[in-house]
């Protein structure tokens, strides 16, 4: 029977033991998310300087952080970008202008470049609450073949935003067919072993894993829970697809939405674009307003990504949710809301900050 676990790490992690976690696993949440924890350090740059905060922003550790998933698409050019390749090479820092997170794609498809993520991470800097998520390489998770080699190169790939405390979470993302068996479980183990200096999520997407025990194993792991929105399909004897969750297994919380584009979700045609087209209305968003205020109010980071994102959609859902938040009109590019006029009810004047996401959120 489907269940939900909450353990409430907002305060501070040696609550954990009150939440039934023994010493051992609340050392284990200490070192990799409390006050000295290398995942989480203080907001510097690499050569050790404080960041500057931006003009009116006041730097807040922690909290909850919006976003999109990536932010190199052909197809946003003259939709959240300028049209053609004016302002080319600058998308990054338009993102961090208007959010405090995006969540790396590209590491899925293959490892990070250093020199690559060393650019990544001084484009960030202009805004000090922004921390990049990013999913791990496939061959991790999909093949489940990686070899040592594949692993350095990763970690290496990473380590510049890791080392500036730039990375919020690496994400593990398994498939539908990854169910909750002993041998998945084991897997899992060696792979929270194998990325242990990182703040670890997990993404399944098979309801086998919603139950008491699977819950607790990613718990005693240190492993946060992906609470994500995907079609949701019943297979008969091979299960179902995980329904919507508020799951938090530890300090880190996250949540994903896919979008609901039941006709092309297991398509084998059309392209991954076709997959993630699909717009959130503002009643399905709603719906999980309270399930990530519900994460954030036990965790003490959460992240919400909006991967819905072919022809800007996952922006402009992200602001939406932003402004549903917050309580209040967030800054909207002049280009995206030519293109989608509902943002105007959310849209705060023109001249208003765009870099506000950098005040801590207050929820409503």
């Amino acid at each position: 029977m489907a269940t939900s676990i909450s353990l409430n790490y907002a305060n501070s992690t040696a609550d954990n033991h009150a939440n039934g976690l023994g010493n051992g696993m609340a050392n284990s949440m200490e070192n990799h998310y409390g006050n000295l924890s290398p995942h989480l350090p203080p907001r510097q740059t690499s050569a050790g300087a404080s960041r500057a905060p931006l003009q009116n922003v006041r730097e807040a550790p922690g909290g909850l952080r919006i976003g999109p998933a990536g932010w190199s698409y052909e197809d946003w050019r003259g939709i959240v970008y300028p049209p053609q390749h004016h302002g080319a090479g600058r998308e990054l820092e338009r993102i961090v202008r208007y959010f405090d997170t995006v969540e790396i794609n590209t590491s899925y498809y293959h490892p990070v470049r250093p020199e690559i993520a060393r650019v990544w991470a001084r484009k960030a800097q202009a805004n000090p609450r922004f921390k990049f998520t990013a999913k791990l390489f496939h061959r991790f998770t999909h093949e489940r073949d990686a070899s040592a080699g594949e692993e350095r190169e990763v970690k290496d790939g990473f380590a510049p935003l890791l080392m500036d405390g730039q990375l919020g979470a690496l994400l593990l993302q398994f498939p539908w067919s990854f169910k909750n068996t002993l041998e998945s479980r084991q897997y899992l183990a060696g792979l929270f072993m194998r990325f242990h200096e990182y703040p670890l999520v997990t993404e399944v997407r098979h309801a086998s894993w919603n139950q008491a025990s699977a819950l607790s194993f990613f718990a005693d792991h240190g492993a946060g829970f992906c609470n994500i929105d995907q079609p949701i399909f019943n297979f008969g004897s091979s299960g179902r697809s995980l329904a919507p969750t508020a799951n938090v297994t530890a300090p880190l919380g996250y949540v994903r939405l896919h979008g609901r584009n039941y006709e092309t979700w297991f398509a084998q045609t059309g392209g991954v674009e076709m997959r993630y087209d699909y717009l959130y209305t503002n009643e399905e968003l709603d719906e999980w307003k309270g399930r990530i205020q519900q994460v954030a109010a036990s965790s003490q980071e959460t992240y919400v990504i909006l991967n819905n994102h072919y022809q800007g959609k996952a922006v402009v859902n992200a602001l939406q949710m932003r402004a549903k938040l917050e309580g209040q009109r967030v800054a909207v590019p002049d280009h995206l809301a030519a293109f989608y006029p509902q943002l105007n009810e959310v849209a705060a004047p023109a001249d208003a900050n765009p870099v506000a996401p950098n005040e801590p959120f207050r929820l409503v």
